[in-house]
């Protein structure tokens, strides 16, 4: 069954805001390289319009090769959009979702190997909104969370109107020479123990 990745950037002080973050080289490449790991990547509407941004480095490349080479990749990863007001999109690779999210996420997870070998890669999630709706579902599998060594002071929070404990296990850390840190996180089944049970 494919695996949900949930992987987005945070400031310091858990805000989602992408004009608090620079992203380097480094970042790029490392977002490349998760990219082109993915069959399918998930967006809202907002993020969605924000990754527009890059077609046009499709068709004038800037010259920068980390950004132009996240231009490829991310051009040609099949994208679904989940949004209420869209009613089409023009980019090749992106189609409006024609199910509700967990309907959608359910039978990604469970599709065959497309031809082209998209259908057994991992399904990855971009937008905070869905990443929040699909918390509350059980439906991601792992979250990796870029931290960058800056504090936005106001914004939209990751983990926002999240109501129950949820528990995650470390699987991996990543470095990078900014002094952002990449989590790799599991969600275990332990939920809602009392404060009694973690005594």
């Amino acid at each position: 069954m494919r695996k949900v990745i949930a992987a987005i950037n945070m400031t310091l002080d858990g805000f989602c805001d992408h004009t608090a973050i620079i992203p380097d080289e480094e970042i790029h490449a490392h977002y490349t390289d998760l990219l082109s790991t993915g069959g399918t990547i998930l967006y809202g509407r907002i993020t969605y319009q924000l990754m527009e941004f890059w077609r046009t480095l499709v068709e004038n490349p800037s010259g920068e090769k980390s950004m132009d080479d996240f231009a490829v990749v991310m051009d040609k990863i099949p994208k679904i959009v989940f949004s209420h007001t869209l009613k089409k999109v023009d980019w090749d690779s992106a189609k409006l979702a024609n199910q509700g999210l967990e309907e959608e996420v359910l039978a990604l997870k469970q599709s065959r190997p497309a031809s082209d070998g998209s259908g057994s890669k991992d399904i990855l999630v971009g937008s905070r909104s869905l990443i929040m709706q699909l918390m509350k579902l059980n439906l991601i599998d792992e979250f990796q969370l870029c931290i960058h060594p800056v504090v936005a002071g106001s914004g939209l929070p990751l983990f926002e109107s999240i109501n129950n404990r949820t528990a995650f296990k470390l699987i991996k850390t990543k470095t990078f020479c900014s002094g952002a840190l990449a989590l790799y996180y599991r969600p275990t089944n332990e939920k809602n123990r009392s404060s009694a049970d973690a005594v």
